[in-house]
């Protein structure tokens, strides 16, 4: 029997990117996924593929950044699903008017309600069972512009990503003692939508020595099968 057969994962940022491919991963190593995206059509497109894998992954639809929403997901996954085992935000977003000459206020807050507040909101919906059950492993897909900002990411999307930083570590020195532990981790450029955000999106060269999706998704399972003693609180990759 396969030992992740009963073991459940949420994922945001489910519809593409990062995201999709950690759902593929998790599902190939035979995981449940609740997978979180803004529009059925672009959950679609990570289910799809995996179709053969009947209920390997339910959809829900969500916006990260509205509370409500989240609360209401949150309790859906729980009452289908009873528990939750592994937590990977990976939602996000950026804007191409992002240098600080030009973002706007409207831009700026919805960068901070998306990469920020949302992964605040969804860790609240199931930490409070993982640390019930005394066991959980939260995964926050952040950037190495935490680490160092760039024009090439903007302020707003920096700051939000060292603030997620932060709620990782805030969430290991509370919880660890509870079962819970969380990795920050902050990649370079991978060749994702996203890029296609920047003002100058870059050109097919350059995205091929970028960092895949799938890289990606290896370090998010690296972190989630650690043994239960074990932490990676923050993980850093980039491109060769």
């Amino acid at each position: 029997m396969n030992p992740n057969s009963n073991k459940v994962a949420v994922v945001t940022g489910a519809g593409s990117g990062v995201g999709q491919a950690v759902c593929w991963e998790l599902v190939r190593l035979g995981w449940k996924v609740a997978a979180i995206g803004r529009s059925l059509a672009s959950l679609d497109e990570t289910i799809r593929p995996a179709a053969d894998l009947s209920d390997s992954i339910t959809p829900f639809v969500c916006d990260v950044s509205n509370s409500a929403e989240v609360d209401a997901a949150g309790k859906a996954i729980l009452a289908q699903f009873g528990a939750v085992d592994a937590l990977v935000n990976a939602a996000g977003t950026n804007t191409p008017k992002r240098a600080l000459e030009v973002l706007s206020l409207a831009d700026y807050h919805r960068l901070i309600d998306t990469n920020l507040n949302g992964a605040y909101f969804v860790v609240q919906a199931f930490l409070p069972q993982m640390r019930q059950r005394g066991t959980g492993t939260i995964v926050n897909v952040v950037s190495d512009s935490a680490k160092q900002a760039s024009p090439k990411a903007g302020p707003a999307y920096s700051m939000s990503k060292a603030g997620l930083v932060g709620l990782t570590q805030a969430i290991n020195a509370e919880e660890r003692a509870n079962g819970v532990r969380a990795c920050a981790l902050l990649p370079g450029d991978i060749d994702t939508p996203l890029l296609d955000k920047r003002p100058s999106p870059p050109p097919a060269e350059a995205r091929a020595k970028m960092l895949k999706p799938e890289d990606v998704a290896a370090c998010v399972l690296f972190a989630i099968n650690l043994p239960p003693h074990a932490i990676v609180e923050e993980l850093l990759i980039r491109p060769r």
